[in-house]
């Protein structure tokens, strides 16, 4: 009988929500710490120089093209970090309030034999 209490449709569905909100809040660890990562340790700056007609571009505009990337890259990663973080902040009250409720309708177990063992 407790196993078809334990397995019953609502208990299933709250498991379910448990190991989905798990799951999502594991991808967003690891991509907040992997776009605190690229925050601190940016990637070198590589850019394409297309060939022009023109003449190749001046020190000058190599400076502005890799500081162009290189703040494009920064965004990218607090962009990052701001989505990361509001799946955790999304995902993880809804996984304490499903996994609080599986707890609080677990039948409480039997005593064990020699629990119920008078002391002598």
């Amino acid at each position: 009988m407790a196993d078809r209490e334990r397995f019953s449709l609502r208990n299933l569905y709250l498991y379910l929500v448990c190991l989905i909100t798990l799951v999502i809040s594991i991808f967003a660890v690891v991509n907040v710490v992997r776009n605190a990562v690229e925050l601190f340790y940016p990637d070198p700056a590589y850019y394409a120089q297309v060939p022009t007609k023109e003449p190749t571009t001046g020190a000058e505009e190599q400076q502005r093209l890799q500081r162009a990337l290189r703040d494009s890259q920064h965004r990218q990663s607090v962009l990052g970090l701001i989505s990361s973080g509001a799946l955790l902040l999304i995902a993880g009250p809804v996984y304490g309030y499903h996994w609080r409720r599986i707890q609080a309708e677990l039948p409480s177990r039997p005593a064990s034999p020699e629990e119920s063992r008078p002391s002598a």
